[in-house]
């Protein structure tokens, strides 16, 4: 496999770079989070005039055409900076289904907003029962005359304050956990019947839980054909996983470098703590699970933009899992290795740390993504 990054993505990961290096330390990013929305309104506007929502839309929707890697190369300075802004929850997740299953006409009227920033997307899909699985599926989308009524609930939403549409997964037909019978539907976030319950998550960023209560959409809303929405969301939940990734390694890699810098800095017996070899020794183990993580990352990735394949699914499974191992062994030394200060709130490696084990959280942990490589 080449793993080298072309030209054009190159300049991306460089644009992207300085962005992070000029807009987050510490301090803007606690202020950024602490916001109306969660996030700086002026960071969203400048991100969308440099293109960076029109990455992984297609050409003929105004985009650009990129792939799964091109959105690694966002996510990894996302994590980098542990950036706010919701590219995750309007680009990777809403965009995804849009791009993967949306009408010619859907696209039209979404797509250029999410592109130019004025519109914001999420996914509803988890439910309080369902834990990691995506076909366990209880929200209702009941067919009435030209359209459908929606109900149930959906658990941590991402981002779903500022939306303006949210995409719904909902069961048209079968049983509770049958992989058939998932249907997609586009709802607007201030249609009647739909009530969120906005707050905080531990990482700084934000996310609902939202009933739907008899909430009439049109059959236009349908994304996709009924009854088939589950192979969308299986393929964006793996879009999602590879993303996610990214921004681990870029979190992992701030965090190693942070604790390293600090060793060589820190003195304890008239030394640095980088002179005593056990310390050493433990930050390689960092370094070189950083370095695993990001290799396999670039596997799973490529394996993904070449096309859905068996092989793509156990890579998807594989680097979730290393991610999950890594990242906690990663934020568990460098807190370790920073003393008391560690803990605090005023050090940026608690706060990555944190990011780090929410990521694991995220469309299933190391356990279950080790369960489903193993099957």
């Amino acid at each position: 496999m080449n793993f080298d990054l072309s030209e054009e993505q190159q300049m991306l990961r460089d644009a992207l770079s300085r962005f992070v290096d000029d807009n987050y330390d510490l301090e803007s990013r606690q202020k950024n989070a602490a916001a109306s929305g969660g996030f700086s309104k002026d960071h969203w506007g400048t991100m969308a005039e440099l293109g960076w929502f029109a990455l992984p839309f297609d050409e003929a929707d105004g985009g650009f055409g990129g792939t799964q890697i091109d959105n690694m190369v966002v996510m990894e300075q996302v994590g980098r900076g542990l950036v706010v802004e919701p590219f995750f929850a309007s680009v990777v997740l809403g965009g995804g289904v849009l791009k993967r299953a949306a009408s010619t006409e859907q696209k039209a009227e979404l797509v250029p907003g999410i592109i130019d920033g004025t519109r914001q997307l999420t996914l509803a899909y988890a439910e309080e029962q369902a834990r990691f699985d995506l076909h366990d599926v209880t929200t209702t989308g009941r067919k009435e005359g030209d359209g459908y009524v929606l109900n149930g609930q959906k658990s941590m939403v991402a981002n779903a304050e500022t939306a303006t549409q949210i995409i719904v997964s909902a069961r048209t037909g079968g049983g509770q956990i049958d992989e058939s019978g998932i249907s997609l539907f586009i709802v607007d976030a201030e249609a009647e019947g739909v009530t969120l319950t906005n707050f905080p998550t531990v990482d700084g960023g934000r996310a609902s839980e939202i009933s739907f209560e008899n909430v009439r959409v049109d059959a236009s809303a349908l994304i996709g054909a009924e009854g088939d929405g589950f192979g969308v969301l299986r393929n964006v939940a793996n879009d999602a996983i590879v993303a996610l990734c990214a921004e681990a390694v870029g979190a992992m890699e701030t965090l190693y470098k942070d604790t390293v810098a600090y060793t060589q800095e820190r003195e304890q017996f008239d030394h640095p703590l980088s002179d005593f070899q056990v310390l050493q020794h433990r930050m390689v183990e960092m370094f070189m699970e950083y370095e695993q993580c990001k290799s396999l990352l670039f596997r799973a990735t490529m394996e993904l933009a070449s096309g859905d394949s068996v092989e793509a699914q156990r890579a998807v499974h594989a680097v979730k899992h290393m991610i999950g191992k890594a990242g906690t062994f990663i934020g568990e030394n460098a807190v370790q290795l920073h003393g008391g200060m560690g803990m605090t709130e005023e050090l940026r490696v608690g706060h990555y740390f944190k990011r780090l084990l929410v990521i694991d959280a995220q469309f299933g942990n190391a356990d279950y993504h080790l369960e489903q490589f193993a099957a």
